[in-house]
């Protein structure tokens, strides 16, 4: 992708060319070293976001992490958040038993990841029990014979309020029509 975003863009009409300044893996230095990461938390944090989900992705993290406990509370979560954002799932799964054997070892030095770490996970527990309560709900109108539209299957599909997905679930007892069941 950051080879693709940093190839020259013609402006046409003979204008010209645009030359974008792209960071990517191969422009950012993979910083592995705490010692150099506490050097540049700015760096260290576009090294983790950058190889963060590479081979020694880990251990850039680490470093990263590092860096992040010299500085205040406030940036260091929202550099933290940053970092997470980037990472995939197995590398979050990753860091996150770091984390947690770091705290069982008294190195709890990072109370803001666990915290950002739980709201993560939380938001994604609530994207399943919704998704799972809108496919309830199409199984049981598909059951019952009640065919939606396509803009009450978007209705369904955008919901995101979990009592008005449970009220549409009761509603599907008795009902006649999908406007019974989405009233």
């Amino acid at each position: 992708m950051a080879a693709w975003a940093a190839e020259n863009i013609d402006l046409g009409l003979g204008l010209g060319h645009v030359e974008p300044l792209v960071l990517g893996p191969a422009v950012v230095p993979e910083i592995t070293d705490p010692a150099e990461a506490e050097k540049d938390a700015e760096l260290v944090v576009l090294s983790a976001v950058a190889h963060g989900n590479g081979p020694n992705g880990l251990t850039v993290v680490r470093a990263a992490l590092v860096a992040l406990g010299r500085l205040d509370q406030e940036h260091a979560m929202v550099y933290f958040q940053v970092i997470w954002s980037g990472l995939r799932e197995p590398m979050r799964r990753a860091l996150e038993a770091l984390v947690m054997e770091r705290q069982i070892e008294g190195e709890a030095r990072f109370p803001f990841v666990r915290e950002l770490m739980d709201r993560s996970k939380l938001a994604g527990l609530r994207e399943g029990e919704l998704k799972g309560k809108r496919d309830t709900l199409l199984r049981l109108l598909a059951r019952a014979g009640i065919m939606l539209t396509e803009r009450e299957s978007a209705r369904v599909q955008a919901c995101t309020d979990i009592a008005t997905l449970d009220r549409w679930l009761d509603n599907v007892l008795g009902a006649k029509t999908a406007a019974d069941v989405l009233s």
